[in-house]
This record gives structure tokens, sequence and C-alpha cells, in this order.
């Protein structure tokens, strides 16, 4: 969609992301999980906002994503969806807050094994400039965030662009 004015565009983002689901059933049940966390901005340069992603180590694409702080609230929901998959293993990068979900034992703190999910981040910043490291490009909301990231995650799994009812 090009040529279009910038609030055709964005009201298009919302209509299509509030038809998509925040996680897709992975086609199998990963054996080992991989979560990490993206810093981005919103509404001001000085706002942070992270968007935490959940991978299947073994299988390219992002099976669920929350987007808040840094903290174990913002978890909580993501932590939901991957305490369904039963993994032997969690890779992560060590965050404080990740032992309070994991059990013990089950926990893999290495930036070497989160390649998987390292990846997929990087994808998401490669496609959408507002979530770029160093960029004049933010969002304005969180929900419009939110929308462009379902919107995203639904044309890398399945080369589709929705259409609003």
């Amino acid at each position: 969609m090009t040529g279009g004015h910038h609030t055709t565009i964005i009201t298009w983002v919302k209509q299509v992301g509030e038809t998509l689901p925040d996680a897709y059933a992975p086609e199998t049940i990963p054996g080992v999980g991989e979560l990490d966390e993206l810093e981005t901005l919103y509404w001001l340069k000085k706002n942070k906002i992270w968007i935490w992603t959940a991978v299947d180590h073994f299988k390219a694409g992002i099976l669920g994503w929350v987007v808040g702080d840094y903290s174990r609230q913002t978890l909580r929901p993501l932590w939901a969806i991957v305490q369904l998959w039963h993994c032997y293993f969690d890779v992560t990068d060590g965050w404080s807050v990740y032992p309070g979900f994991i059990p013990d034992g089950n926990q893999i703190i290495s930036k070497i094994y989160m390649i998987r999910v390292e990846g997929e981040n990087t994808r998401l910043r490669h496609y959408l400039a507002r979530l770029h490291r160093k960029t004049l490009c933010y969002s304005k909301s969180k929900e419009i965030l939110k929308h462009s990231i379902r919107l995203l995650i639904h044309y890398l799994k399945f080369k589709d662009v929705p259409v609003p009812a």
C-alpha cells in the first residue's frame, strides 16, 4: 500500500491488527524454547518499551510475544503461553525475572544458544523501522505498535496480507 495518506494506512493497520492473534499454536510442541526481549521507543523518544518474544529453538517464526515494560508483569502472559509447551529447556539471556517462571534446572542461560530468537528479533527490526535501534521513526501509540507486530508476524508466517472485513 503506497501513495496513500498516512491516516488511511494507520486505519488499515488497526483494522487488520484487531483481527489477528498475539500467538499462533505451534505446528509441533517445541522441545526447547527461547525467550528474549528487545527494546524500542514510543510516543516520545525517551519512553522505552520492550517486546518479549518466544520461539521454538528448532523452527523459524515467533510463536508468542507481549509488549510492555521490563518486569515480571509483562512476562506473565507470555509465560502462560510458553508453559503450555512443556519444553525440556528454555534458553534465556539470564535476565533476573526468568527464574521466577522457569523451573530450576530447566533454564539454559547462554547468548550462544539464542540464535533463533535473536534472528527473529532482528527480522522484526528489519521490517519495522520503528524498532530500529537508532532511528527517527517510532510508534506514537502502543496499540499501533502491537497491530504492526501482529501484521508482520502474520505475514512472515503465512506470506499473506489479510484484508479487513
